[in-house]
């Protein structure tokens, strides 16, 4: 499972959410190229994204030599409402310190103003990840998504509370890899960006 490539609004520190379909920018399209090059032998069965831009193009090397890809919503970053397209300032936004904090304590039903709460992802979350697994021929898959749908992600696959989600960390294109067994996910490695370090 890996995040997205950069984009321009990461760069700028500018929440993009599921609203904003923004496309990789150099920096994103040379870390995609870093990943393919260190993964293109593995022998990936299919690859599974969000329905956003970057996620797609992160991973369109590895469609170019054949595999099948699938657009699921339910790996959509999480809906940011009111914040999308808007510049992250900590000194001067506390309607978002709240809602961050009130699911470190455990609510997390409580959404964004104006988008969705980390349950609403969670929710979505489980029904593409029922999908995924149904398809039982396919051993190796390479899934494609977001920053916080990542955490969120995590949380359900390896049991954590989520209110506890904020301990996966993410960087642009980085790598976490699961095994899957016996109904169980265990996680190998978390967080990997060494395929693009120089």
């Amino acid at each position: 499972m890996v995040r997205h490539g950069q984009t321009d609004f990461n760069l700028q520190g500018i929440v993009q959410g599921s609203g904003i379909d923004s496309d990789l920018n150099d920096t994103g399209r040379a870390q995609a190229e870093a990943f393919f090059n260190k993964y293109k032998e593995v022998p990936f069965d299919k690859i599974y994204t969000s329905t956003l831009k970057r996620s797609q193009q992160s991973v369109s090397k590895f469609v170019e030599l054949g595999i099948g890809i699938e657009t699921l919503s339910g790996l959509d970053e999480i809906c940011w409402g009111e914040k999308e397209g808007k510049k992250i300032d900590p000194n001067n936004d506390e309607d978002f310190e709240k809602v961050v904090a009130e699911w470190k304590i455990g609510n997390t039903e409580v959404p964004v103003k104006g988008g969705e709460s980390p349950m609403d992802v969670y929710r979505r979350q489980k029904e593409a990840m029922d999908h995924i697994l149904s398809n039982q021929d396919e051993e190796n898959v390479l899934i494609c998504m977001h920053g916080r749908a990542i955490r969120i992600l995590l949380s359900l696959v390896l049991e954590t509370p989520l209110k506890d989600m904020d301990q996966y960390k993410h960087s642009n294109l980085c790598l976490y890899l699961l095994n899957y067994n016996e109904n169980d996910f265990s996680l190998e490695i978390a967080n990997d960006t060494s395929h693009i370090l120089r």
